[in-house]
Order: structure tokens, then C-alpha cells, then sequence
């Protein structure tokens, strides 16, 4: 119970810390991209002003999560970068996150959801600003992309990825001007 209570003060504080870094990481000429998983939007800033905006956006099957796992079909909740770009995907476009990051690792081996092993291979990845590795309990390949040949109606109707956020090909290609690697992304 104790172990509990001290968990989830660590991570109040670990939430609240990462809300500070990415207000203070954020300056006027910052590209950053907002997802609105409740709302279903994707927005594009620079610094504070809106650039662009998409609707209907579609999310993880199962909805999201801090705790993500592999095969969950959840979208991981939290601060992320663009870490590759692949525009030959089975879904057109696909723009990778740097998932499982340093954040996400930390608060999973808290949580006994990885070992240390894994938790230190994510750490070292990311401290040699790397992508991460793909293929761990926490999943990987976490990313925004396009339908592909998928079904329009589909994605119009149900949140039907993996974990990824998805948008029509048209959209994804409006939005592949303002991303490339290294731009932020921040998913509540």
C-alpha cells in the first residue's frame, strides 16, 4: 500500500516536471504538434499559434494509456519526437515516434513492466539520441501515418490502429511539411 501511495506521488511529480520542460522547450519558432485524443484533432503550433488543424483523427483502438504495453492496442499518452520517417509504408506515409522514450521507459520499470536490462537499452538509445528499441515489452513503431489502401469509411467511423494516430492520405500529406525528425509531440 505504502509502495502504492509512493508510486503515484512519484509520478504527480514526474507528470508535473514534464509539463514545466515542455512549456520552458517550447520557444516562438518551435514547430510542435498537439493530439487531442478526446477531441480528436491533431494541431499544428508554432510556439503558442495554431498553423493547422485536422479533424477526425484516429487513435489506438482500445483508446490510450501511460502504462502501454506491447499488443495493447493503445496509444501511448505523453511527450514524444519524431525520430524516422518512412514514405514508402503500407500506410502511405508513416511518421515514427522515438516510443518507448525516456519517460516511458522510466515509469514501466517502476512499474515492474520491464527489467533493467530493457529499461538500460532504452536509456542508451536515447541518451545516444537514437530510436529506441522496437521490440520490447512496451511495444514499438508508435508513429503517425496515413490509410494507406485502407478503408476511408472505416477510419471515419472507429479508432482502428494499434496504438498509431492516423489520418486520411490527403491529411498526412499536409501534414508532412511541418514534421520531420526531431519535432515535438505531445499526446493527451
Amino acid at each position: 500500500m505504502l509502495r502504492q501511495k509512493l508510486q503515484s506521488c512519484y509520478f504527480v511529480f514526474i507528470s508535473f516536471i514534464g509539463l514545466l520542460f515542455f512549456n520552458l522547450s517550447v520557444n516562438a519558432n518551435d514547430i510542435w504538434v498537439d493530439v487531442d485524443t478526446s477531441e480528436y484533432t491533431l494541431t499544428v503550433m508554432k510556439g503558442e499559434a495554431v498553423q493547422m488543424e485536422f479533424d477526425n483523427i484516429s487513435i489506438g483502438r482500445f483508446g490510450t494509456t501511460y502504462s502501454k504495453i506491447k499488443n495493447d492496442n493503445k496509444t501511448p499518452l505523453g511527450q514524444f519526437r519524431i525520430g524516422w520517417i518512412n514514405n514508402e509504408s503500407r500506410y502511405y506515409r508513416f511518421f515514427g515516434l522515438d516510443y518507448p522514450n525516456r519517460e516511458t521507459a522510466q515509469r514501466a520499470y517502476i512499474e515492474n513492466r520491464i527489467t533493467k536490462e530493457t529499461w538500460h537499452s532504452i536509456l542508451k538509445a536515447t541518451n545516444a539520441e537514437q530510436s529506441p528499441p522496437q521490440h520490447t515489452p512496451l511495444g514499438g513503431y508508435i508513429g503517425i501515418h496515413g490509410i494507406g489502401n485502407g478503408d476511408l469509411e472505416v477510419h471515419n467511423l472507429f479508432n482502428w490502429t494499434n496504438g498509431c494516430i492516423a489520418l486520411t492520405n490527403e491529411q498526412i500529406d499536409q501534414l508532412s511539411q511541418w514534421l520531420e525528425p526531431g519535432v515535438m509531440i505531445k499526446i493527451h
